[in-house]
């Protein structure tokens, strides 16, 4: 018989809360039950304990001495600090999905690579950007080879919050590593940009994947492309119904300095759901979005293998 899975989530910002939001409105297997910071003026913890959530300021060291421990953490702080927390997640034997750039445990893309991952105690969700566009990328990737993915991921400087602004060093490292790893580009560049307008913009996502000459002149090859590109848009919707295409995939001829390669460039806007943050904070509505989607989808994998009596997930409490 399914159960419902426990889930603490240890960051009470932006993030945390607005993924609190979507695990509550959207989940019907994982329960968030703790809200775990270090601020007890925190707005974040007192909202969790108003919903019924049990709230701590006393860190994790608290969440880890609880008699009830969760099944699942959500961390929403930073690289830093989960790079600290990880190894005591699985010491307790506690599955971990790391909404941060801290890159511990395997790069997950829901639509595209969590059913291929066999090391689930700890997973990460690349980044907001990552999340964005290495389903463009291996859509692609998947009918031709891309030797280089470049992507520029532009936000709102409003949904830029302290913990955001503190990894943006490891936002361009794990995003380019997981257009490689996860999208399967020989070689992968991420750029950010924090948009000062006001009112606030969209996030907006450009995708610049080679591609071989002959698949950047019309034909067959290039329909196949389009279509992969269509197909993965549609997936994502499925969770993060603000994306979509601005435009057309666009192709160009191959040139001479790029190396004879032509270019596909995918133009992707993230609008947010508007669970607790504005519609313009559509990069943190994809990243809380992909991993809600994916502690779904690990409840399956679960109960899958317990099923079968194998021992991939030992830590799972039954």
């Amino acid at each position: 018989m399914s159960r419902t899975y426990t889930a603490a989530i240890v960051g009470p910002g932006n993030i945390g809360t607005d993924l609190m939001f979507k695990l509550l409105k959207r989940s019907d297997r994982i329960k968030p039950t703790y809200m775990i910071g270090v601020d007890p003026a925190s707005d974040g913890l007192a909202r969790a304990s108003r919903l019924g959530l049990t709230s701590s300021a006393e860190g994790v060291d608290w969440l880890l001495a609880q008699d009830d421990l969760p099944d699942f953490v959500f961390e929403c702080t930073s690289a830093k600090a989960h790079a600290a927390n990880a190894p005591r997640y699985k010491e307790a034997g506690i599955h971990a999905v790391d909404l941060t750039p801290a890159a511990i445990g395997p790069y997950v893309c829901p639509p595209v690579n969590l059913e291929s991952v066999t090391d689930v105690m700890n997973v990460n969700m690349i980044t907001c950007g990552g999340q964005a566009t290495t389903p463009m990328v291996s859509a692609v990737s998947s009918i031709v080879p891309v030797d280089y993915a470049e992507i520029v991921a532009s936000i709102s400087s409003k949904s830029a919050g302290p913990g955001t602004r503190a990894n943006i060093d490891e936002f361009t490292e794990t995003t380019s590593a997981a257009l490689e790893v996860v999208g399967g580009a020989k070689k992968g560049k991420a750029i950010i940009i924090l948009n000062p307008a006001d009112p606030p913009v969209m996030m907006r996502n450009t995708v610049y994947c080679s591609l071989p000459a002959e698949a950047a002149e019309p034909g067959d090859l290039q329909n196949k492309i389009v279509d992969s590109i269509e197909r993965m848009v549609t997936v994502v919707q499925d969770y993060v119904p603000g994306y979509k295409l601005t435009a057309a995939p666009q192709f160009d001829h191959a040139r001479p300095e790029w190396n004879g390669w032509g270019r596909v460039t995918c133009l992707v806007q993230v609008t947010g759901a508007a669970d607790y943050l504005p519609e313009y904070a559509g990069n943190l509505d994809i990243i809380t979005s992909a991993a809600a989607r994916t502690g779904d989808m690990l409840v399956r994998r679960i109960e899958a293998q317990q099923t079968e009596g194998t021992h991939e997930f030992e830590g799972a409490r039954a």
